[in-house]
């Protein structure tokens, strides 16, 4: 499993390809799905818990 750190690496690497090669508009979508796929791995690794967000 990766750490939080190689989480964090691999992410900026991905976000600066997207950035050089697809422009800014290209960049936003990788951070938009990129922060999207961070809560669903959160929400099925059991981390984060969509329920208790919801009663507020």
């Amino acid at each position: 499993m990766m750490n939080a750190g190689t989480t964090g690496l691999a992410a900026g690497i991905a976000l600066g390809f997207a950035g050089y090669f697809g422009g800014f508009w290209a960049f936003l979508l990788v951070l938009f799905l990129g922060a999207a796929g961070l809560i669903v791995g959160l929400v099925v690794q059991g981390d984060l818990d969509v329920r208790t967000r919801r009663q507020r």
